[in-house]
């Protein structure tokens, strides 16, 4: 879980903070991820330092449903360094993602079969 003081459209792909997906990354891929952590989807509070009694309300109770949750609740799927999507270099094959650059193409997509 994660609070933010952004409202939340300017934590997008557009925002001003950037896109949190893209701003997490390096949390959870690079240090979570990489050390052996299946990393959850987080719980993200937007606007924490001004929600009213309602929205904090709303909050506890995503947040207590996401801990009951938590065995089923599947992992971010990130590709593995030694998985066979990544050359010597670390560099993704060009089959894999192909066209597409950015944080999101370490993710593996099942929905795409060129994805592999």
């Amino acid at each position: 879980m994660t609070t933010v003081g952004g409202r939340g459209p300017d934590l997008g792909p557009r925002g001003v903070h950037g896109d949190l997906d893209e701003l997490l990354f390096p949390l959870q891929h690079g240090t979570l991820f990489y050390v052996g952590y299946e990393v959850l989807p987080p719980v993200v509070v937007a606007g924490a330092n001004r929600v009213s009694d309602d929205e904090f309300a709303t909050a506890a109770k995503e947040l207590r449903e996401r801990v009951l949750a938590i065995s089923s609740t599947a992992p971010i799927p990130f590709r593995t360094q030694n998985g066979g999507d990544y050359d010597d270099d670390l560099v993704l094959r060009d089959h894999v993602a192909p066209g597409r650059a950015g944080l999101g193409v370490h993710l593996r997509d099942r929905s795409m079969e060129t994805d592999r």
